[in-house]
Order: structure tokens, then C-alpha cells, then sequence
């Protein structure tokens, strides 16, 4: 009786340290099994902000008051510019090296399993979970706190100790990694090329269109407005930023129409 051979099959390829590390977050999964949810990235982002965002706001307990309220004292150009040149020469390199680098790697047509995809989609979800917290904690850590400080203290120059933390740290590096994961998005998934998605448009140009209000409410404070009033006319321009963020709803709803449409496939695929 002749023998039955096995058909013979390839090892798997070994995979590298970053490869195990994404598999371990959940943000590489195994094709054959159903995606899940990448929580523990999710919770791995949540606790790097966290600490990101946390040690920043001690440093600005710590210092703003013994150094923080004259800028023109040596104090605060050692703890203070220093800090905002850093983060600035930071998060310019970041953007100047990020967008051409995921632009001019983009596949020429990128294309990948349903399974693929959904997990893809799943980890954007995860990391929107993560963003609202950032965001929360932005706006009542960084936001309220501007407004508190100017309206116990005399702003000397447009460079106080929490507007070297909010807009010159918090919304530069949230524009900056918006602009990536656009970028990263439209190159990268096959849903959204060849297509531009409005809301998440929106949502990007959200903390690039109030910049020029920036420089409005500065020159308005500095010249003629003392007062630190939320309702005031040179803080107007400062509600696009809530606007644009509304886009956030629109992207969900794209997202989740394209998960409807993978799961529909793969319901198809499996009756057939």
C-alpha cells in the first residue's frame, strides 16, 4: 500500500522584536482568527499620556510660581524658554520628518484582507477612546488652568508658564499627530484612497485654524484687554477648535459604515 504524503508547509517567518511587541498590544493580529479590539494598546496609550501630561503638569506646580511670573528674569528663560525652544524644535522635527516619510513610503495600491482591515479600524477606534480622554484632560487640566493664571496674575509677555503647556506644547503635538494619522490614513487604507474624508478634514484643520486667533487674542491682551473672560470677542475665534472636533462624529460614522460593509463580505463568504 503506497503511502499518503502531506502536502508540506513553510515555516512561519520569525518575527522581529516589533513585531512581537505589536502582537502583544494587539495592534498585529493573526489573519485566520476574527480581529478583536486592541485594548491593551489602548490602555498602554491612556497611561502614557497620562504620565506625559502628568509630569508636565507637576512641572508647571512646581515652577510657575517661584519662576514663572517674571520673563524677563534669568529664572525663567533657564526653566521656561528652555523648555518651550525644546518642545518646539521637538515637535517641528516630528512633523518635518513624519509627513514626507509616510508620504513618499505610501504603496503604490494598497490592498489587504477584510480581516486585516477590520483590525486596522478596530485599533483607530481604540485610540479615539484614547484621544477623548487626552482631550478631557487637556481641557480641564490645561484649558481651565490658562484662564485661572491670567486671571490672578499680570501677563507680562504672550510667554506665561501654561501657554508654553497649551499652545505651544498640548495643541501643536494633537495638530501635528492628527496630521500623521490623516496622512497614514488616505495612503495607507483602501477604503479612504483616491477619497478625502470631510469630518476627519475638519478635525485635523481644527488646531491650525485657531493659530491665527492665537496670535489675535496675544495682541488683544497685550494692547487693550485685561481681562481673562471666556466670552470675550478676541476668545471667539477659539470655538473652531470645538467645531472642527465635532468632524470626530462624521469619521465614526464612515468608519463603521466600512466595518458594516467588511462584515457583510465576510457573513457572504462564509455561506458560500
Amino acid at each position: 500500500m503506497n503511502a499518503v504524503t502531506k502536502p508540506q508547509t513553510l515555516p512561519a517567518a520569525p518575527q522581529t522584536l516589533m513585531q512581537r511587541l505589536l502582537s502583544a498590544v494587539g495592534l498585529l493580529q493573526d489573519e485566520s482568527q476574527p480581529p478583536h479590539m486592541p485594548w491593551m494598546a489602548a490602555v498602554i496609550g491612556v497611561g502614557l499620556a497620562a504620565l506625559l501630561f502628568g509630569v508636565y503638569r507637576w512641572y508647571q506646580q512646581a515652577f510657575s510660581f517661584s519662576v514663572g511670573l517674571d520673563y524677563f528674569e534669568q529664572d525663567f528663560q533657564t526653566y521656561w524658554m528652555t523648555l518651550l525652544y525644546a518642545q518646539g524644535i521637538i515637535i517641528t522635527l516630528i512633523g518635518l520628518v513624519g509627513v514626507p516619510l509616510l508620504w513618499f513610503t505610501r504603496p503604490a495600491n494598497p490592498v489587504m484582507s477584510p480581516q486585516r482591515e477590520l483590525s486596522i479600524y478596530y485599533a483607530i477606534l481604540a485610540f479615539m477612546a484614547v484621544g477623548s480622554v487626552i482631550l478631557v484632560a487637556i481641557l480641564g487640566v490645561y484649558v481651565e488652568a490658562d484662564a485661572a493664571w491670567h486671571q490672578v496674575t499680570v501677563r507680562d509677555t504672550d510667554f506665561t508658564p501654561t501657554h508654553i503647556g497649551l499652545f505651544y506644547f498640548a495643541i501643536p503635538l494633537g495638530a501635528v499627530g492628527a496630521i500623521l494619522g490623516f496622512i497614514l490614513l488616505h495612503t495607507r487604507m483602501p477604503y479612504f484612497r483616491n477619497r478625502v474624508s470631510i469630518p476627519l478634514a475638519l478635525v485635523v484643520a481644527a488646531p491650525v485654524m485657531i493659530m491665527p486667533n492665537l496670535g489675535l487674542n496675544e495682541w488683544g491682551h497685550t494692547f487693550f484687554y485685561a481681562e481673562e473672560l471666556f466670552a470675550a470677542p478676541i476668545h471667539w475665534g477659539f470655538v473652531v477648535l470645538g467645531w472642527g472636533l465635532f468632524g470626530i462624529g462624521g469619521f465614526m460614522v464612515q468608519i463603521l459604515q466600512r466595518i458594516r460593509e467588511l462584515t457583510t463580505i465576510e457573513a457572504k463568504s462564509a455561506t458560500t
